[in-house]
């Protein structure tokens, strides 16, 4: 039983893992092919530096996630302790509205975050379509992630923790950054992960919501399709593959070092 289910993880993996194995040898295919293999080279990642329209979007796909990611992780960090202050009841109220947008079809959001805007555009003048509403988009549909991550950790810490913090003389805010910040720590280093995640990845929002003076990663390749997709797509999705695995690994490095201090101060 035990090698029938390791036999099948194995296909499950590697059915997973292939197309991106293939891409990334293919990133260094001599030719444009993408079945032939011509011997190695490097010149689609000299092509890629130096083809502006993808650093364009590249630049923008990177600034909109750091940016969403922080706005989002701080938003999201202080609606999640709101949401543990209230009462049962209003809580699962409160949940229930935070996992809408996440179990919401994403053009459903998109169409209506581009009805917002264009609403606000033509009766103030503010709002254009372009790398502000992209913010924005990708900052609304963070959030409900940062929450749902942040939540559990929540749940696990001493209800009284904080109070005692401030009975021992510390400020209420030294005492959030003292006491229970560090408790909760992991489950918003997940959350900002998550929400750097979705934006990098996200499609139909950006499409509906981004004009044409700044477009992300994610619109700029389907418009690609219409015309031709060149190796260099290869080259640009081994580079933030790689980019998001070593962050991925660097962040469980650095949780598993932290546990054992985690026990340390519990024992």
């Amino acid at each position: 039983m035990k090698t029938l289910s390791r036999v099948y993880n194995g296909i499950i993996f590697a059915f997973l893992y292939a197309p991106i194995l293939v891409l990334i040898i293919f990133s260094f295919n001599d030719s444009k092919s993408r079945v032939v293999w011509n011997g190695f080279s490097l010149r689609w990642y000299e092509a890629l530096f130096q083809n502006d329209e993808i650093l364009s979007a590249l630049w923008v796909t990177l600034s909109i996630a750091i940016v969403a990611t922080i706005v989002s992780t701080i938003i999201g960090t202080a609606a999640a302790i709101g949401i543990r202050s209230v009462n049962s009841k209003l809580r699962r109220v409160l949940l229930a509205f935070n996992n809408l947008p996440m179990v919401n079809p994403e053009i459903v959001t998109g169409i209506a975050l581009m009805l917002l805007f264009v609403f606000i555009y033509r009766t103030t003048g503010l709002l254009q379509p372009g790398y502000f509403t992209l913010l924005l988009s990708h900052i609304t549909f963070c959030i409900p992630y940062v929450v749902l991550q942040v939540m559990p950790k929540l749940r696990q810490l001493d209800p009284h923790l904080y109070e005692a913090a401030v009975d021992l003389g510390c400020r209420p805010f030294t005492a959030f950054i003292r006491a229970v910040l560090p408790q909760i720590m992991p489950g918003i280093i997940t959350g900002a992960l998550m929400a750097f995640t979705m934006s990098l990845d996200d499609f139909v929002i950006s499409l509906f919501t981004s004009g044409e003076s700044a477009q992300n990663l994610s619109v700029t390749i389907y418009a690609m399709v219409k015309r031709r997709v060149t190796p260099e797509i290869n080259t640009l999705s081994t580079l933030m593959f790689g980019a998001v695995l070593i962050m991925l690994i660097l962040v469980n490095v650095m949780q598993i070092r932290s546990a054992p201090k985690d026990k340390r101060r519990s024992s």
